[in-house]
């Protein structure tokens, strides 16, 4: 098979190019995208034409840069430590994957054929690198401008989120540490899971003092709980938000608490 035949390995790229023009307003060719989106087993099978994995060393480094500028600048409280627990709970596969799934990187993929039938389109590891390598292009087509936006359009929810989180900066960790604050013991994960070997689906439900709190879905146990745990970690929030915003204000001094009827 030779280079012409590319396209027909995952959707044209002109829908994903049109997704990243309206996150930059501006164009990136569609020869550069294509090649951010060849894996290296798909370049294996026809004739060693360039894999991305270059382009993801080159986005690697400028996701970094971008990611740590930015948390340097936000939390000037944060000792050094800490940001680097930050920039780690921003800077990884299981969140980069899930970025590259908001785009729907996935179904725009160049697999060779092990990978295609081993549900390569949706394996956090080469959506991750794939992600890595499309920063790597948008760095090369418009500068690091146009990477720091990119970037901080795709990853910013995930920075505020993560500076939200306890010491453990995850998610799991967060929501034993606030159940044990509130003396509600430690959270247990329920996981069960269907599909074959290769396209394994895990649901986990999180249960706190007896209540089911938060369900999470992922291709791993762990990201199945870690979004189970983002779940009831913020119901939990939300129920001691609104039980501050609903006690009364203290009496002034002076005043009298008025008498019961």
């Amino acid at each position: 098979m030779g280079r012409n035949a590319r396209a027909d390995a995952g959707r044209p790229v002109a829908g994903l190019a049109e997704r990243i023009e309206t996150i930059l307003g501006a164009p990136v060719g569609a020869d550069l995208l294509t090649h951010a989106l060849t894996h290296r087993s798909y370049a294996y099978e026809n004739g060693g034409v360039p894999n991305n994995e270059r382009l993801e060393f080159l986005g690697d480094s400028v996701l970094g840069l971008v990611v740590t500028e930015s948390l340097y600048s936000e939390h000037p409280e944060m000792a050094e430590g800490q940001l680097a627990k930050l920039r780690a709970a921003v800077v990884n596969m299981r969140a980069l994957a899930g970025v590259a799934r908001t785009l729907g990187v996935g179904d725009y993929l160049l697999l060779g054929r092990g990978e295609e039938s081993t549900g390569g389109r949706d394996k956090a590891s080469i959506l991750a690198d794939t992600m890595e390598a499309l920063i790597g292009t948008v760095f090369l087509a418009h500068g690091l401008d146009a990477s720091r936006l990119f970037v901080h359009h795709l990853l910013d929810p995930l920075m505020s989120s993560s500076a939200r989180l306890g010491a453990g900066l995850d998610w799991k960790t967060s929501l034993q540490e606030l159940a044990a604050s509130g003396s509600l013991g430690t959270p247990e994960y329920r996981v069960a899971e269907e599909g074959p070997d290769h396209e394994k689906v895990f649901t986990a439900t999180v249960v706190v003092g007896d209540e089911a709190l938060g369900e999470g879905v992922g291709r791993s146990k762990k990201e199945a709980e870690q979004r189970a745990a983002e779940h009831a970690w913020t119901e939990l929030n939300r129920r001691a938000n609104a039980v501050l915003s609903s006690e009364p204000e203290p009496a002034a001094q002076g005043e009298s608490p008025a008498p019961d009827a």
